[in-house]
């Protein structure tokens, strides 16, 4: 039986696709053994463990940003956390090493090159972290989310996926979500969030303009954020909630959505076939804008930049556009033919390529 090792970690960006990968070969080969490479510090120290898979460790490591005191440790640690992978490989036998970027991918797409163990790489954001640009120079398969991603020899595989994205009915689960959000499920919804904490622009542009929306004919589920301080305003047609638990619900019943564009995210409404306008987060090096791009590209989403969007901006470009049937049924169409609920499978038969060479 084959021993995988899945490495990757620090944020849901990263863990998410990793445990969907780990789900998909333990389906497919249940005798398999499957182990999960983070950090003690990363969501991962506590995702992996509760999806039932076993969590090796390997020291944190951040690449220096600049020349400083951190900067002159650096290649000690790094080669520390290196042999520490080197002996995971080594005692459990690993045979194939998958890595999804993260703090934990570095070191071992550098101790399976020094053990002779192929490596897998997937890039799930349109513009590739740099553990994942190195590991990807000797990778024996790399595959990337989104196309136009600058990631050598990578090929476009899609978002490995949550099961209940991948499994989900939206017609079928559509009544018992606008049972859960208290909407109506013969109306419209547009749905409307923007992170755990929410979006402030998000939110103002909203609170501006949700009106002008329920006048089109629509219904708004918002979630706005545990931190927000938006009012409900108590309409029956404008649901504003702090979170979501329930996404898959949220998605159901979304006929239309405004969002920020993370990675999962606009793999998660391209898989549904959802029509969506982005606002990609303005903060960072503009990854949020390239993952929307081919998406935008397609003419399954709109985007507006961050610093655009307001009251009026909604009012002059959104509601034309839910009301505009014809554009909201190409969207889908679109947004169906760029998205894939097969992103999982198709990581797995990387792996398998990279096994048979």
């Amino acid at each position: 039986m084959t021993t995988y090792l899945l490495a990757g970690g620090g944020t849901a960006g990263h863990v998410n696709p990793l445990l969907a990968v780990a789900d998909a070969l333990t389906a497919r080969e249940p005798g398999a053994t499957v182990l999960v490479l983070g950090t003690r510090e990363g969501l991962e120290a506590r995702l992996v463990p509760q999806r039932g898979y076993e969590l090796l460790f390997v020291d944190k490591v951040p690449f220096p940003r600049r020349p400083d005191a951190a900067a002159l440790r650096f290649p000690a640690r790094f080669a520390r956390a290196v042999r520490q992978v080197r002996s995971h490989i080594r005692e459990r036998g690993v045979d194939v090493v998958v890595g999804f970027g993260g703090y934990a991918s570095a070191p071992a797409y550098i101790a399976a090159g020094r053990a002779g163990v192929p490596v897998v790489v997937h890039e799930a954001n349109a513009k590739p972290g740099l553990a994942n640009v190195l590991g990807a120079r000797r990778a024996a398969a790399s595959g990337v989310a989104f196309e136009g991603t600058p990631l050598r020899g990578a090929e476009v595989v899609g978002m490995p996926l949550r099961p209940e994205i991948v499994h989900l009915d939206r017609a079928a689960l559509r009544d018992e979500a606008a049972t859960a959000f208290g909407l109506d499920a013969d109306r419209p919804v547009l749905l409307v969030f923007g992170g755990s904490l929410g979006a402030v622009r998000i939110n103002r542009a909203l609170a501006d303009s949700w009106q002008d929306v329920v006048a089109a004919g629509w219904q708004i589920l918002h979630a706005a954020g545990e931190r927000n301080d938006i009012a409900d305003p108590g309409d029956p047609a404008y649901r504003v909630v702090p979170y979501i638990d329930r996404m898959d619900l949220a998605f159901a019943l979304a006929d239309a959505i405004v969002s920020r564009s993370g990675a999962a995210t606009v793999s998660e409404i391209s898989a549904l076939g959802i029509p969506a306008v982005y606002v990609p987060y303005a903060v960072g090096n503009g990854e949020q804008a390239l993952n929307a791009a081919s998406a935008v590209a397609a003419g399954a989403a709109v985007l507006v930049p961050d610093a655009e969007l307001s009251g009026d901006r909604i009012r002059s470009s959104v509601v034309p556009l839910l009301t505009d049937a014809a554009a909201l049924d190409r969207m889908r169409a679109a947004a169906t033919a760029v998205g894939t609920r097969t992103g999982s499978e198709n990581v797995v038969a990387l792996i398998d390529r990279a096994l048979a060479r």
